[in-house]
């Protein structure tokens, strides 16, 4: 499934010009997400980070597993959070953090394999409010990608130079 890029109205919405240096947001934003213990605790790496799109990986680890390489639903819905809501973050103006208010998963399929991989993107982004989701897969051995959840989650847009 391709992400859907934000509008111009909707980056309107936010008052501010486009970041002009894509390369240099997106590398903030790896560093903001990564600095935060529990994707440190997951092992999180980002796969891809653009504006409006976003994919990240972990790695299946029996900490995380209630049986022998199934991951239990926790792990599963993180990925998906983190995936969904960094995306949501990547179409914000400098000076500006997200977070998680609402979110829904559903869980297709066990996630069973090597890693997961979480393809988040931005479905709406506002002022407030960014609707962000993500399609979460099981990857295998041999790099086959098995859809094992999808989530839909809302994030809160704060500027953080109104204290």
């Amino acid at each position: 499934m391709n992400p859907l890029p934000p509008s111009p109205a909707d980056a309107a919405a936010f008052g501010s010009a486009p970041v002009t240096d894509t390369h240099r947001a997106m590398q903030a934003l790896k560093a903001v997400v990564l600095a935060m213990p529990m994707a440190q605790t997951l092992g999180l790496e980002f796969v891809r980070a653009e504006p409006g799109a976003v994919e990240i990986s972990i790695p299946v680890k029996d900490a995380f597993c209630h049986r022998p390489g199934e991951l239990q639903a926790t792990a599963v819905f993180a990925a998906a959070d983190f995936a969904a809501v960094a995306a949501a973050g990547s179409v914000l103006p400098p000076g500006w953090v997200n977070a998680t208010v609402d979110a829904t998963l559903k869980l297709v399929a066990p996630a069973r394999g090597t890693s997961l991989r979480a393809r988040g993107r931005v479905v709406h982004a506002a002022r407030l409010l960014t609707v962000c989701a993500a399609d979460v897969f099981a990857v295998d051995a041999s790099g086959t990608e098995t859809l094992c959840a999808t989530l839909l989650a809302t994030a809160r847009n704060i500027d953080m130079s109104r204290g």
